[in-house]
């Protein structure tokens, strides 16, 4: 994922198109005396509708979308003829996406499978012609409906990436290293903080022919939660991971505080992100002997089961995997 490419937030203002109204028409025939009415139905208009697409990966293409309108529907004809339908627009998003109400914030739409329509802004009806009125009392009713009006509202999509398992650590704690390692994703791997700026996706190959996805979130730091470093633009993520691998370097000061800072932010930004199964790895094992394992795992958290891991050396990975896929299963 190149980061210009990735847009996972964007804004823009949803209209529906307005129903076509119904026509007030008489029936005229040569030799058919007192025709009476025949006015048609006006077309509904037309929605503004979310599709979901396995294809996509990003909101790149609505980046630059700020309005969306949809058609007005025809207006009704003699003959009981009904106006069209105006033309639906329908926006396709990457599943995980979540549309909101711009300024109340409400939930409207969350797109999970592929080909899943939701009506984002329903259009106006349309509006009944005159022979919808005809009475045995009121034969010729010189009136019909007008189309109800569209709807119009700012809307909000944002995307959050559908993994099994996100990785959660500070940056350079080797995150994007293990994802390359396990599957064939290839994130940008240096030695600075934030290297990983968007999130990246792997698909890992297990026994059997089986496999789970891996989500590499932005590092994290003490703060995140209240907008320092990334933020928390890339936590949103986090939510629709099934369990959480927290990665913390063999090489850290104090290995349980980091982990509770890391546990906190998430805290802070969702308290449900708790109720998620977490499982801690401590990476850049290759620099530890035996005996200095065993001595560091009485002083790892007691609440969490935890494994030694090194990326580089592929220590310990296949138990990583059978430990994930035993989690998630």
């Amino acid at each position: 994922m190149a980061s210009s490419n990735f847009i996972d937030y964007v804004k823009f203002c949803s209209r529906s198109g307005k129903g076509g109204a119904g026509s007030v028409h008489f029936r005229r025939e040569k030799h058919v005396p007192k025709g009476g009415p025949d006015g048609g139905n006006g077309g509904r208009g037309g929605h503004v509708i979310l599709r979901g697409n396995t294809q996509l990966w990003t909101l790149l293409h609505l980046r630059y979308k700020k309005h969306v309108l949809a058609e007005d529907g025809n207006p009704g004809e003699g003959g009981k003829r009904s106006g069209a339908e105006g033309q639906d627009v329908i926006l396709e998003v990457p599943l995980g996406t979540i549309a909101k109400d711009a300024e109340t914030g409400e939930v409207i739409a969350e797109m999970l499978e592929d080909g899943q329509e939701i009506i984002l802004t329903p259009g106006g009806r349309g509006g009944l012609g005159n022979d919808n009125f005809k009475t045995a009392t009121n034969q010729i009713p010189y009136y019909a409906q007008p189309g109800e009006d569209g709807q119009e509202h700012w809307v909000v999509l944002e995307l959050k990436v559908l993994a099994d398992i996100g990785l959660v650590g500070f940056p350079n704690a080797g995150k994007s290293t293990l994802l390359s390692v396990l599957s064939a994703a290839k994130p940008e791997i240096a030695d600075y903080p934030f290297t990983t700026l968007v999130p990246n996706l792997g698909v890992v190959g297990y026994r059997d022919n089986k496999s789970f996805v891996i989500a590499d979130i932005p590092g994290i730091i003490e703060g995140a939660s209240e907008g320092k470093g990334l933020g928390i633009r890339f936590l949103r993520h986090i939510e629709r991971n099934s369990m959480l691998l927290f990665m913390v370097p063999a090489d850290s000061d104090d290995i349980q505080k980091d982990y509770e800072i890391l546990l906190g932010e998430l805290t802070k930004y969702n308290p449900e992100l708790l109720d998620k199964e977490r499982l801690l790895a401590i990476t850049k094992s290759d620099m530890l002997d035996e005996d200095l394992m065993q001595m560091m795992s009485k002083e790892l958290p007691k609440d969490i089961p935890s494994l030694f891991i090194s990326s580089v050396a592929h220590f310990n990975l296949d138990k990583l995997k059978d430990m994930l896929w035993e989690k998630l299963n």
